[in-house]
C-alpha cells in the first residue's frame, strides 16, 4: 500500500472507533463534597424528583454512566438531560445550589399577539 492510502485509512478507522467510546468512563471521578456521598444524595439534591427515575447503588458506576445507559433504563430526554448536565457541573466543583433548579411551569396561555390578550380570545366587532 502506499503511504497516502495507509495513513488515510488510519485516519477514517480512528474517528470511526472514537465514536463507540464512552465518553463517561474517560471523564474524571469526582470526589464526594459534603453531604453528598451517594449517587441517591446527589440526585435528591439536583431535585425534579430523579432519585426515583435513576437507580444506581456505587459511586464510581453512577459517574461512568452515560446517556446510553439511563436510555436503556427508561429515563425521559428531559431528566436524562437535566442529570448528565448536572453531573458534569459537579465535576467542575460548581456548588449544588449554583446550578440546580426545578423545572419551568408549564405555559397557561397558549399563542401571543393582539387576538390573545390576557388569556382571553379577543373577538374583533366587525362581522364576518
Amino acid at each position: 500500500m502506499s503511504f497516502s492510502l495507509q495513513s488515510s485509512l488510519r485516519r477514517v478507522t480512528q474517528t470511526f472507533v472514537r465514536s463507540f467510546q464512552n465518553k463517561a468512563a474517560v471523564r474524571p471521578l469526582p470526589p464526594p463534597q459534603g453531604d453528598i456521598t451517594t449517587p441517591k444524595a446527589f440526585l435528591s439534591a439536583i431535585g425534579r424528583s430523579t432519585e426515583t427515575k435513576v437507580s444506581i447503588d456505587s459511586w464510581e458506576a453512577f459517574w461512568h454512566t452515560s446517556g446510553h445507559d439511563l436510555k436503556k433504563a427508561g429515563v425521559a430526554v428531559k431528566d436524562r438531560r437535566y442529570v448528565l448536565w448536572c453531573m458534569e457541573k459537579y465535576r467542575q466543583r460548581i456548588p449544588i445550589e449554583d446550578f440546580a433548579h426545578e423545572a419551568r411551569p408549564k405555559k397557561k396561555i397558549r399563542g401571543r399577539g393582539p387576538r390573545i390578550q390576557q388569556g382571553k380570545l379577543i373577538r374583533s366587532r366587525r362581522p364576518r
